[in-house]
């Protein structure tokens, strides 16, 4: 989007890159950021959660109760479980529950009012919780399991190959497993995050140009980019909880990839 040709005054700019580098809250010379201070917020507010409503736990439980036992019934079986088998996954449980809810209270934080910034859409975070947590932890469990070299053969050698495609299929599966798994992991949520939350920043912007800056013929245009504005809110609502129910999915998926025999 370039400047509008319809305008009275004033030039638009586009929403880019730039406008997520927020910057030092306390100014130059200090290192918390808006994204650094979100990020620490949401630890306390996961874990604040889970502390208040399983300190009076009751056979009929309450509605706050009753929440956060849906929330760890979805991350226990519906992730866990399925994604790591019923015969390993009980000491994976807490990570996987932690990092889906770490990562979805991070996205809707692009949803709350006055906040409006979803911490994934700094590449930076999810990247730390992919090559810091879950591919350490990925590697650990494999090789406590099978073997360093177990490991490794478990990985890249497709059970059932013929032997005169391995020379072609190792390195590519080398290249997949440990190279670009870690990094899709983290691109995934940094791409959806970054991307609904310019699109929406594109469309209020714009929509408060036409209102402000353009012709009178056109400012009725801005109820378009309100409207659209709107929509695009709460489409990025869904696609937050998605990608944190995604990233969550694949660390799960990545463990139990590591522990099985036959991946």
């Amino acid at each position: 989007m370039g400047a509008l040709v319809l305008a009275e005054g004033g030039e638009f700019v586009p929403p880019g890159a730039k406008d997520f580098d927020l910057g030092p809250i306390f100014g130059e010379g200090t290192f918390l950021t808006k994204p650094m201070l979100l990020a620490f917020l949401s630890t306390i507010i996961v874990a604040s959660f889970f502390l208040i409503a399983s300190r009076r736990l009751s056979i009929v439980p309450s509605k706050f109760q009753f929440v956060m036992e849906s929330v760890y019934d979805f991350g226990r079986n519906n992730i866990a479980r399925d994604q790591i088998g019923s015969k390993d996954f009980r000491p994976y449980v807490p990570l996987i529950l932690a990092l889906f809810t770490f990562v979805l209270v991070n996205n809707l934080f692009g949803f709350i009012p006055f906040i409006q910034f979803p911490t994934m859409s700094h590449i930076g975070f999810p990247l730390a919780l992919s090559v810091l947590i879950v591919y350490p932890l990925y590697w650990v469990v494999g090789v406590k399991r099978f073997g360093f070299a177990g490991f490794v053969k478990n990985q890249v050698v497709p059970p059932g190959a013929p032997g005169f495609v391995l020379p072609l299929l190792v390195p590519i599966e080398i290249f997949v497993k440990f190279f670009m798994n870690p990094a899709t992991l983290a691109l995934r949520v940094f791409a959806a995050m970054f991307s609904g939350h310019l699109l929406l920043m594109v469309f209020t912007l714009g929509g408060e140009y036409l209102l402000i800056e353009a012709g009178g013929a056109f400012k009725p245009l801005s109820v378009f980019g309100f409207a659209m504005a709107l929509a695009v809110s709460f489409l990025e609502a869904l696609i937050q909880v998605l990608q944190a129910y995604i990233f969550a999915l694949l660390a799960a998926n990545y463990i139990g990839m590591a522990l099985s025999a036959d991946h």
